[in-house]
């Protein structure tokens, strides 16, 4: 039997890969298909376009993070009922990890997964030009399937049909459609990129129109039969995810417009391996369970929200009292900067945070820290043992300034090098790299088996 997949792969960052992405899952949810939406890399934004226009949790696929085993087994339990899945790529097809190899590409996602790729192209002041593009993407590498191309940003449909005409004539891959340039179909950035779906409140007439324009321009009868690609096969009986036999214990997990980065594959691993979440909102002034025996504080935006996380003082009081208990907490990026002392906005407002690590989180205008990284706990992070070692990334816009010398938490080796990272006191355990649990499943047995600990000596 088979399945439909497509990779909505760009020639560069820029080209409308996500809003392309989301208009096509919008016209194919109006046609009445499940659809499954999939992000390539470390990115935590444009899932929550998909999973927002789709009503199922968008998942990321990343090569240099997970063996392709587990790459393979996400794409696999989240396509689970779907009717079509679609694999959003990241920067350029071919741009990773390494510019002389397809590792942590789209291109690797393609290979690994085995779909059918869709060739995002910026038209825009160009005709049989985009047929050389296309060409040399076709050319540079033999593994990816490049089905077809959408092209964007045209003038007309005239000059659509002249881009058509050339690629069609020269690369031999049919161009199944495009969009024109239309400024109601701008998505807001900000510095870490599109503004979360969670902050833009009801996106449903954006999608019912995207999905309009994509159904006029674009032929989805013939995109879904280029999706069709066979089964992906794995082996169930070593998944990462099954479910231990294990004492439950319950994390309370901050979830809203300040802290909503987390990877699905991390909160599912925590559940597969006995934790009960609890989501809580701090910028609502929701506090921690008292119960709580466990505490995930993950990344976002604190620094949108300083003020009124400032304002919550029950919030700040409860996390507070939580840590200084013992309970095992890992805090990631704006969890990180959210226990510091104080954190300093871009515009130079000082605003009080949890006051749990010495120092002040300061906002920069331009990025300070981006990449992948493979991490190694320093001597008696519980986390993250001596032995063991994991892969996850870095992207912020801001600086650490510590009072003082503290304990760090890990040691993390980039493009740059290596470097002391983070913050680790107790069962704290912090800092700004973000972590991908199914490249570590250790990380989450070393956590749960610390809060069973941890609460027994409470």
């Amino acid at each position: 039997m088979r399945e439909r997949r497509i990779v909505i792969a760009g020639t560069g960052s820029g080209v409308g890969k996500t809003t392309l992405t989301i208009g096509l899952m919008s016209a194919l949810q109006q046609r009445g298909y499940k659809v499954q939406g999939f992000k390539c890399g470390p990115d935590y934004i444009d899932p929550t376009y998909h999973t927002a226009v789709t009503g199922r949790v968008s998942r990321n696929l990343d090569g240099w993070m997970l063996t392709e085993n587990v790459v393979k087994e996400v794409f696999k339990r989240g396509s689970q009922g779907a009717d079509v899945s679609i694999i959003e790529g990241v920067m350029g097809f071919y741009d990773g990890k390494d510019p002389r190899s397809n590792r942590g590409s789209t291109a690797e996602i393609g290979m690994i997964t085995e779909s059918p790729v869709l060739l995002v192209v910026n038209c825009a002041s160009m005709a049989r030009s985009a047929a050389a593009i296309v060409k040399g993407f076709q050319m540079l590498s033999e593994g990816p399937n490049i089905v077809g191309v959408i092209v964007n940003q045209v003038g007309s449909k005239g000059h659509f049909e002249l881009v058509k005409t050339g690629i069609e004539q020269e690369c031999d891959v049919p161009v199944i459609g495009y969009l024109e340039r239309n400024e109601e179909l701008y998505i807001p950035e900000r510095h870490l990129g599109l503004i979360p779906s969670i902050e833009r409140g009801d996106l449903d007439p954006f999608f019912q129109k995207l999905g309009e324009l994509v159904e006029a321009t674009i032929d989805l009868d013939q995109l879904l039969k280029v999706s069709e690609a066979p089964p992906i096969e794995v082996d169930p009986s070593n998944s990462i995810f099954q479910k231990r036999d294990t004492e439950p214990v319950k994390i309370a997990v901050a979830k809203d417009a300040a802290f909503n980065f987390y990877y699905q594959e991390n909160l599912d691993l925590l559940e597969a391996y006995g934790a009960e979440l609890h989501f809580f909102s701090p910028l609502k002034g929701e506090t921690l369970p008292d119960d709580a025996q466990g505490l995930y504080l993950g990344g976002g935006f604190p620094e949108e929200f300083a003020q009124e996380l400032a304002e919550q003082t029950a919030v700040r009081t409860s996390v507070q009292e939580a840590i200084k208990r013992g309970v095992p907490t890992l805090a990631e990026c704006g969890g990180f900067m959210y226990l510091a002392e104080e954190l300093q906005t871009s515009g130079g407002e000082v605003h009080k945070m949890a006051g749990i690590i010495p120092g002040r989180a300061v906002m920069h205008n331009k990025l300070v820290e981006l990449g992948y990284r493979e991490i190694k706990g320093k001597p008696g992070n519980y986390l993250l043992k001596e032995k063991d070692a994991a892969r996850g990334h870095e992207f912020h816009y801001s600086t650490f300034q510590a009072e003082g010398v503290i304990p760090v938490a890990f040691e993390t080796k980039g493009m740059r090098g290596v470097k002391d990272e983070g913050y680790m006191k107790g069962n704290l355990i912090a800092g700004y790299t973000h972590f991908h649990f199914a490249s570590c499943p250790e990380m989450v047995e070393n956590w749960i088996k610390q809060c069973q600990e941890n609460k027994q000596h409470v």
